[in-house]
Protein backbone atom coordinates (compact mmCIF):
# COMPACT_ATOMS: atom_id res chain seq x y z
CA UNK A 1 0.00 0.00 0.00
CA UNK A 2 1.30 3.47 -0.88
CA UNK A 3 1.82 6.01 1.91
CA UNK A 4 -1.23 8.10 0.99
CA UNK A 5 -3.40 5.02 1.41
CA UNK A 6 -1.89 4.40 4.84
CA UNK A 7 -2.70 7.97 5.90
CA UNK A 8 -6.32 7.81 4.78
CA UNK A 9 -6.79 4.37 6.35
CA UNK A 10 -5.31 5.53 9.66
CA UNK A 11 -7.30 8.73 9.98
CA UNK A 12 -10.62 7.95 8.33
CA UNK A 13 -12.04 6.06 11.29
CA UNK A 14 -10.47 8.46 13.82
CA UNK A 15 -11.95 11.67 12.41
CA UNK A 16 -14.47 12.23 15.19
CA UNK A 17 -11.88 11.54 17.88
CA UNK A 18 -9.65 14.29 16.48
CA UNK A 19 -12.54 16.75 16.39
CA UNK A 20 -13.11 16.25 20.13
CA UNK A 21 -9.42 15.93 21.11
CA UNK A 22 -8.45 18.62 23.63
CA UNK A 23 -4.86 18.50 22.35
CA UNK A 24 -6.04 19.54 18.89
CA UNK A 25 -9.04 21.73 19.78
CA UNK A 26 -7.17 24.03 22.18
CA UNK A 27 -4.00 26.09 22.22
CA UNK A 28 -2.66 29.64 21.98
CA UNK A 29 -1.50 28.79 18.46
CA UNK A 30 -5.14 28.71 17.31
CA UNK A 31 -5.62 32.24 18.60
CA UNK A 32 -2.47 33.28 16.74
CA UNK A 33 -3.84 31.82 13.50
CA UNK A 34 -7.02 33.80 14.02
CA UNK A 35 -4.98 36.98 14.50
CA UNK A 36 -3.06 36.34 11.28
CA UNK A 37 -6.30 35.85 9.34
CA UNK A 38 -7.81 38.99 10.88
CA UNK A 39 -4.81 41.00 9.64
CA UNK A 40 -5.45 40.07 6.00
CA UNK A 41 -7.19 42.32 3.49
CA UNK A 42 -10.98 41.86 3.44
CA UNK A 43 -12.11 38.92 1.33
CA UNK A 44 -8.72 37.16 1.40
CA UNK A 45 -8.54 33.40 0.83
CA UNK A 46 -6.83 30.99 3.24
CA UNK A 47 -5.71 27.40 2.64
CA UNK A 48 -5.54 24.93 5.55
CA UNK A 49 -3.06 22.34 4.31
CA UNK A 50 -3.70 18.92 5.87
CA UNK A 51 -6.64 20.27 7.86
CA UNK A 52 -7.39 17.11 9.86
CA UNK A 53 -10.50 17.69 11.97
CA UNK A 54 -10.51 21.36 11.01
CA UNK A 55 -9.55 23.24 14.18
CA UNK A 56 -7.17 25.59 12.36
CA UNK A 57 -9.79 26.20 9.67
CA UNK A 58 -12.37 27.03 12.33
CA UNK A 59 -9.95 29.53 13.90
CA UNK A 60 -9.42 31.51 10.70
CA UNK A 61 -12.84 31.18 9.04
CA UNK A 62 -14.52 34.08 10.90
CA UNK A 63 -11.86 36.46 9.54
CA UNK A 64 -11.44 35.28 5.91
CA UNK A 65 -13.34 35.66 2.69
CA UNK A 66 -12.81 31.98 1.95
CA UNK A 67 -11.14 29.08 3.74
CA UNK A 68 -10.31 25.86 1.91
CA UNK A 69 -9.92 22.94 4.33
CA UNK A 70 -7.73 20.52 2.37
CA UNK A 71 -6.91 16.96 3.42
CA UNK A 72 -6.27 13.44 2.11
CA UNK A 73 -9.07 11.89 4.15
CA UNK A 74 -12.64 12.21 2.87
CA UNK A 75 -13.86 11.07 6.29
CA UNK A 76 -11.98 13.90 7.98
CA UNK A 77 -13.40 16.38 5.47
CA UNK A 78 -16.94 15.16 6.13
CA UNK A 79 -16.44 15.84 9.85
CA UNK A 80 -15.04 19.31 9.06
CA UNK A 81 -17.91 20.20 6.75
CA UNK A 82 -20.52 19.11 9.29
CA UNK A 83 -18.84 20.98 12.15
CA UNK A 84 -18.43 24.12 10.03
CA UNK A 85 -22.12 24.08 9.14
CA UNK A 86 -23.06 23.66 12.79
CA UNK A 87 -20.85 26.64 13.69
CA UNK A 88 -22.21 28.83 10.91
CA UNK A 89 -18.83 29.13 9.18
CA UNK A 90 -20.16 29.80 5.69
CA UNK A 91 -16.75 30.86 4.33
CA UNK A 92 -15.34 27.36 4.79
CA UNK A 93 -15.33 24.70 2.09
CA UNK A 94 -13.53 21.37 1.89
CA UNK A 95 -11.42 19.77 -0.84
CA UNK A 96 -9.63 16.42 -0.96
CA UNK A 97 -6.04 15.89 -2.09
CA UNK A 98 -2.37 15.47 -1.09
CA UNK A 99 -0.19 18.25 0.28
CA UNK A 100 2.42 17.60 -2.40
CA UNK A 101 0.06 18.34 -5.31
CA UNK A 102 -2.28 21.30 -4.84
CA UNK A 103 -5.11 21.77 -7.37
CA UNK A 104 -5.11 25.57 -7.03
CA UNK A 105 -3.97 28.43 -9.22
CA UNK A 106 -0.71 30.28 -8.69
CA UNK A 107 -1.13 33.04 -6.12
CA UNK A 108 -4.64 31.97 -5.09
CA UNK A 109 -4.19 32.46 -1.34
CA UNK A 110 -3.05 35.22 0.99
CA UNK A 111 -2.33 32.77 3.81
CA UNK A 112 -1.48 29.06 3.92
CA UNK A 113 -1.67 27.36 7.31
CA UNK A 114 -0.86 23.83 8.46
CA UNK A 115 -1.22 22.45 11.98
CA UNK A 116 0.09 19.05 13.13
CA UNK A 117 -0.06 17.58 9.64
CA UNK A 118 3.41 17.91 8.14
CA UNK A 119 4.91 14.91 9.96
CA UNK A 120 2.61 12.75 7.80
CA UNK A 121 3.71 14.23 4.46
CA UNK A 122 5.75 11.91 2.25
CA UNK A 123 7.60 14.83 0.63
CA UNK A 124 7.51 17.99 2.78
CA UNK A 125 9.97 19.85 0.56
CA UNK A 126 7.63 19.45 -2.40
CA UNK A 127 4.62 20.41 -0.26
CA UNK A 128 6.36 23.64 0.78
CA UNK A 129 7.19 24.42 -2.84
CA UNK A 130 3.52 23.95 -3.71
CA UNK A 131 2.51 26.15 -0.78
CA UNK A 132 4.81 28.90 -2.08
CA UNK A 133 3.33 28.56 -5.56
CA UNK A 134 -0.30 29.01 -4.45
CA UNK A 135 0.58 31.96 -2.19
CA UNK A 136 0.28 35.45 -3.61
CA UNK A 137 3.49 37.53 -3.55
CA UNK A 138 3.98 38.72 0.01
CA UNK A 139 1.68 35.98 1.30
CA UNK A 140 2.44 34.09 4.49
CA UNK A 141 2.87 30.45 5.39
CA UNK A 142 2.24 29.49 9.01
CA UNK A 143 3.26 25.91 9.78
CA UNK A 144 2.80 24.27 13.19
CA UNK A 145 4.11 20.82 14.06
CA UNK A 146 5.94 18.65 16.53
CA UNK A 147 9.68 19.21 16.15
CA UNK A 148 12.62 16.90 16.64
CA UNK A 149 15.03 17.49 19.55
CA UNK A 150 18.10 19.70 19.56
CA UNK A 151 21.04 20.14 21.84
CA UNK A 152 23.01 17.48 23.76
CA UNK A 153 22.08 13.86 23.01
CA UNK A 154 19.78 15.00 20.16
CA UNK A 155 20.46 11.93 18.01
CA UNK A 156 19.71 9.54 20.87
CA UNK A 157 16.51 11.35 21.82
CA UNK A 158 15.39 11.71 18.21
CA UNK A 159 15.71 7.96 17.60
CA UNK A 160 13.34 7.27 20.50
CA UNK A 161 10.90 10.00 19.42
CA UNK A 162 10.56 8.71 15.86
CA UNK A 163 10.23 5.11 17.09
CA UNK A 164 7.46 6.02 19.54
CA UNK A 165 5.63 8.05 16.90
CA UNK A 166 5.77 5.27 14.31
CA UNK A 167 4.69 2.54 16.73
CA UNK A 168 1.74 4.65 17.77
CA UNK A 169 0.78 5.62 14.19
CA UNK A 170 2.11 3.79 11.12
CA UNK A 171 1.32 6.81 8.92
CA UNK A 172 4.00 8.85 10.73
CA UNK A 173 6.92 9.89 8.52
CA UNK A 174 9.13 12.19 10.58
CA UNK A 175 9.18 15.01 13.12
CA UNK A 176 11.71 17.44 11.63
CA UNK A 177 14.15 19.64 13.49
CA UNK A 178 14.26 23.43 13.45
CA UNK A 179 17.28 23.31 11.18
CA UNK A 180 15.56 20.95 8.74
CA UNK A 181 12.46 23.18 8.55
CA UNK A 182 14.56 26.29 8.02
CA UNK A 183 16.45 24.59 5.21
CA UNK A 184 13.29 23.33 3.48
CA UNK A 185 11.57 26.71 3.80
CA UNK A 186 14.55 28.48 2.26
CA UNK A 187 14.74 25.95 -0.58
CA UNK A 188 11.04 26.54 -1.32
CA UNK A 189 11.68 30.27 -1.65
CA UNK A 190 10.40 31.56 1.68
CA UNK A 191 12.08 34.29 3.68
CA UNK A 192 13.60 33.60 7.12
CA UNK A 193 10.84 32.36 9.44
CA UNK A 194 9.70 33.77 12.74
CA UNK A 195 9.63 30.83 15.18
CA UNK A 196 7.70 30.28 18.39
CA UNK A 197 8.24 27.19 20.57
CA UNK A 198 6.20 25.61 23.34
CA UNK A 199 5.68 22.29 25.11
CA UNK A 200 2.59 20.23 24.37
CA UNK A 201 1.20 18.13 27.23
CA UNK A 202 0.41 14.59 26.04
CA UNK A 203 -1.82 12.30 28.09
CA UNK A 204 -0.41 8.87 27.32
CA UNK A 205 -3.65 6.87 27.44
CA UNK A 206 -5.61 9.39 25.36
CA UNK A 207 -2.70 9.64 22.89
CA UNK A 208 -2.96 5.91 22.18
CA UNK A 209 -6.77 5.74 22.28
CA UNK A 210 -7.16 8.58 19.78
CA UNK A 211 -5.19 6.59 17.19
CA UNK A 212 -6.61 3.20 18.26
CA UNK A 213 -3.07 1.89 18.45
CA UNK A 214 -3.08 -1.93 18.29
CA UNK A 215 -2.24 -3.73 21.54
CA UNK A 216 0.94 -5.24 20.11
CA UNK A 217 2.28 -1.74 19.31
CA UNK A 218 1.08 -0.32 22.62
CA UNK A 219 3.05 -3.05 24.38
CA UNK A 220 6.13 -2.16 22.34
CA UNK A 221 5.73 1.53 23.23
CA UNK A 222 5.50 0.71 26.94
CA UNK A 223 8.57 -1.50 26.72
CA UNK A 224 10.49 1.14 24.81
CA UNK A 225 9.70 3.75 27.45
CA UNK A 226 10.49 1.33 30.27
CA UNK A 227 13.97 0.86 28.84
CA UNK A 228 14.52 4.42 27.64
CA UNK A 229 17.70 6.13 28.87
CA UNK A 230 17.44 8.94 31.40
CA UNK A 231 18.30 11.51 28.73
CA UNK A 232 15.10 10.66 26.85
CA UNK A 233 12.89 10.49 29.94
CA UNK A 234 14.14 13.87 31.18
CA UNK A 235 13.88 15.57 27.79
CA UNK A 236 10.23 14.63 27.38
CA UNK A 237 9.38 14.89 31.10
CA UNK A 238 7.94 11.37 31.14
CA UNK A 239 5.81 10.71 34.24
CA UNK A 240 6.91 7.27 35.52
CA UNK A 241 3.44 6.49 36.90
CA UNK A 242 1.17 7.57 34.03
CA UNK A 243 3.70 7.80 31.15
CA UNK A 244 2.27 11.23 30.32
CA UNK A 245 4.92 13.37 28.63
CA UNK A 246 5.64 16.69 26.90
CA UNK A 247 6.42 17.04 23.20
CA UNK A 248 8.06 20.05 21.57
CA UNK A 249 5.93 22.09 19.19
CA UNK A 250 6.92 25.01 16.99
CA UNK A 251 5.23 27.55 14.75
CA UNK A 252 7.17 28.67 11.67
CA UNK A 253 5.81 31.83 10.08
CA UNK A 254 7.44 32.84 6.80
CA UNK A 255 6.56 35.03 3.85
CA UNK A 256 6.81 34.41 0.14
CA UNK A 257 8.80 37.32 -1.37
Amino acid sequence: MQHQGTVTRQFGSQAQAYLSSSVHAQGADLARLGELAASLAPGSAVLDLGCGAGHASFAVAPHAGEVVAYDLSDDMLAVVAKAAAERGLDALRTQQGPAEQLPFADGAFALVISRYSAHHWSDPARALTEAARVLAPGGRLCLIDIVAPHGPHAALIDTHLQALELLRDVSHVRDYSHAEWRSMLAAAGFGPPEVQDWRLDIGFDAWLARMRTPVVFETAIRQLLAGAPDEVLRYYAVDPATLDFKLESAMFSARRP
